[in-house]
């Protein structure tokens, strides 16, 4: 009986990752793919990622607005970050230091070129 119950759990579970882990998600990444051109603008997507992502996906409209096609000077974007506005936090300097703010200025100065160029 213990066997038949370890065959079957083992069937099952063969059965379950068959099923669900082989479903494609998506469309795959097809074209060009945004790649950072040096070392400030990478570690600046992935403070990005960490810090910006949840409210402003791929500098779009989500929670937040879209920050990519603001018209505005980096550097009222950085204040922005820095002391907040409305529902925008801030972000203190132990939060974000001034260094990975311009990194991440960097890095959203080259998303938003490389998707004009889309």
């Amino acid at each position: 009986m213990r066997k038949y119950l370890l065959v079957t759990a083992l069937l099952g579970a063969g059965l379950f990752f068959m099923t669900f882990c082989s479903i494609r998600k998506s469309e795959p990444v097809t074209g060009n793919v945004f790649v950072p051109a040096n070392d400030q603008i990478a570690h600046g997507e992935k403070l990005f990622m960490m810090h910006c992502q949840k409210c402003h996906p791929a500098g779009e409209g989500g929670v937040g607005i879209a920050i990519n096609p603001v018209p505005v000077p980096q550097f009222v974007k950085r204040f922005q970050v820095r002391h907040g506005l409305g529902v925008m936090p801030s972000f203190k300097k132990d939060e974000i230091s001034d260094n990975d703010l311009k990194d991440i200025s960097k890095y959203m100065r080259a998303w938003s070129h490389y998707k004009k160029k889309q």
